[in-house]
Formats: structure tokens, C-alpha cells, sequence
């Protein structure tokens, strides 16, 4: 599999539900989020790069996948 970026927003999502099946993302705080996606296996791009579009845009298609 290739490296995760920030503009992978559906892969993020699946690895977020995958590896915390237990939270519920609509109550996840974007700084927890940011810091979330950086420690996934695979994630290979700079923190900086995201922004409040992504991390939102992350957050929605996680809400998605956990229904």
C-alpha cells in the first residue's frame, strides 16, 4: 500500500474506525485528530499540511464509515 497523505481522506477514515472502533469521531477534537492521523501506520506526509478543511473533511468521512 502506498503512503497515506492528508488528501487520502477516505483511507484515513477507514484506518480511524479501524483503530479506534470505539470512539465516536463526532465527539473528537481536531488537535486529538491531527495527532491521530500522524501516529497511523502507513502516514507519510507533513503535519503542517493539514488544515481545518482536511481534518474536517477526515472527520465527516469517519462519521460516514461508522455508520
Amino acid at each position: 500500500m502506498a503512503a497515506l497523505k492528508w488528501t487520502d481522506v477516505q483511507d484515513i477514515a477507514v484506518e480511524l474506525a479501524e483503530k479506534y472502533p470505539d470512539v465516536d469521531p463526532t465527539t473528537v477534537r481536531f488537535t486529538d485528530l491531527h495527532n491521530w492521523v500522524l501516529e497511523l501506520d502507513g502516514f507519510d506526509d507533513d503535519p503542517k499540511r493539514s488544515g481545518e478543511k482536511i481534518l474536517e473533511a477526515i472527520q465527516q468521512a469517519w462519521i460516514a464509515e461508522a455508520d
